[in-house]
């Protein structure tokens, strides 16, 4: 191997987790088996995706080589491997959608959120005081790769827009952490 193959780097892996006893434990035995130091750990027992699965967010360090055998032995154990890359997220930004957020599909808008960014939905909390068929709001907190901010908040308005929703931004979009 040359010198820059050996390199190691911080790896972030999101996955989704059925809701069953041992499925961590079974998410961590391929990245301690192919030489992955383990980071951390961010699991959100309390949220549930869209599937109705457990996001977990794993930062480790590895070597490009080892960390794709990272992610090869987490699919072939049947982990449900969301985003696998080296950047991570070093921005948060908290917005409020108010609108019609049920009836538009809240999961959807989530989920074009996450899928159309370089972003990952870290908290959500969700008002409908009238009931979900009438004007609900929601605070959507995001976590984004340093720079991406701008294209994040591009990406929220121009779903807003589409579903006719009303987007309360938060001040100094790029300048950090919010």
């Amino acid at each position: 191997m040359n010198e820059m193959s050996m390199e190691t780097h911080t790896h972030t892996i999101r996955l989704e987790l059925v809701d069953e006893p041992g499925e961590l434990f079974r998410a961590l035995q391929p990245i301690a088996d192919n030489g992955g130091n383990l980071l951390s750990i961010f699991h959100e027992r309390g949220n549930i995706t869209p599937r109705g699965h457990i996001p977990v967010e794993v930062d480790v360090e590895a070597t490009p080589e080892r960390f794709k055998e990272i992610v090869a032995g987490l699919r072939a154990e049947g982990i449900n491997v969301v985003q696998a890359g080296a950047e991570r997220y070093s921005e948060s930004l908290t917005m409020i959608l108010y609108g019609h957020l049920v009836d538009t599909g809240l999961s959807d808008t989530l989920k074009r959120i996450r899928e159309e960014t370089n972003t990952s939905i870290t908290e959500l909390s969700l008002s409908a005081p009238q009931g979900t068929h009438d004007i609900s709001s929601a605070r959507l907190r995001v976590a984004t790769a340093m720079g991406e901010v701008d294209k994040t908040m591009q990406v929220v308005r121009q779903i807003a827009d589409e579903k006719d929703l009303r987007v309360i931004e938060p001040h100094n979009i790029g300048g950090g952490n919010k």
